[in-house]
């Protein structure tokens, strides 16, 4: 390997950084926010809440991202209506395509997350809460929210490891991220080998540090339920 051009590649390479990271945490964001409207949809155990919900979340987590990607991107300008209204703007761009389907896709993961979560606290403690007299807010507060968050954030941190790979398919619809910068590097040297390696070790970087802060949080998280085992 010519670690000069590997070199050369990184520096390349890191002018896509600011994208591929924009686009993780917008869309992890919007994603959560959705999700968690999602979730209290499931959680409301009324039907005309419950079930599209339901038929949303089956959607987006049985098609692959990509097929969502080319729906939002190819399928929605064949719609007249569509591109006489004020979001005609924003979804012909390829940035609003790409964040709007994974955000949409996160979404769908991620309310199942919180979902199971929430459903993983003993029905014992809320109980419990409910007969000191607690509020529902407090309970959702001071008893539900805490346990859950300690239960899904592992899961979470996954999913937000997903979300920086998956941005790698904004490079079929024209945007220059790592991915798209490195395709475009192979296409000009015909060295796929180094180009892709740089690619996969930035990806490899954010993912580390990504790791690193969830098992500081998590640890953060657990530390009083190790004092009182101890």
């Amino acid at each position: 390997m010519d670690f000069g051009f590997m070199l050369d590649c990184f520096k390349r390479l890191l002018t896509g950084v600011p994208l591929t990271l924009g686009l993780s945490m917008f869309s992890c964001a919007v994603g959560f926010v959705l999700a968690s409207c999602l979730c209290a949809m499931r959680l409301s155990k009324k039907a005309w809440l419950d079930y599209p919900a339901r038929i949303f979340v089956s959607i987006f987590r049985g098609t692959p991202l990509l097929v969502q990607l080319y729906v939002i991107y190819y399928g929605l300008g064949q719609f007249p209506w569509l591109r006489e209204s004020f979001m005609w703007p924003y979804l012909r761009e390829a940035y609003w395509c790409v964040l709007a389907a994974l955000a949409l896709n996160t979404a769908a993961y991620t309310s199942e997350i919180l979902r199971g979560g929430i459903n993983s606290v003993d029905r014992g403690q809320i109980e419990s809460a409910v007969s000191i007299g607690l509020r529902r807010d407090q309970i959702w507060r001071c008893v539900i929210l805490p346990q859950a968050w300690r239960q899904m954030l592992p899961a979470y941190g996954n999913e937000i490891i997903l979300q920086i790979k998956s941005t790698s398919l904004a490079s079929i619809v024209t945007l220059m991220e790592v991915t798209g910068i490195a395709a475009k590097l192979v296409s000009q040297t015909y060295r796929p080998i180094e180009v892709f390696v740089c690619a996969g070790a930035l990806y490899l970087f954010f993912n580390f540090v990504v790791t690193r802060v969830v098992n500081l949080i998590e640890a953060r998280l657990t530390r009083g339920m190790r004092r009182a085992r101890s």
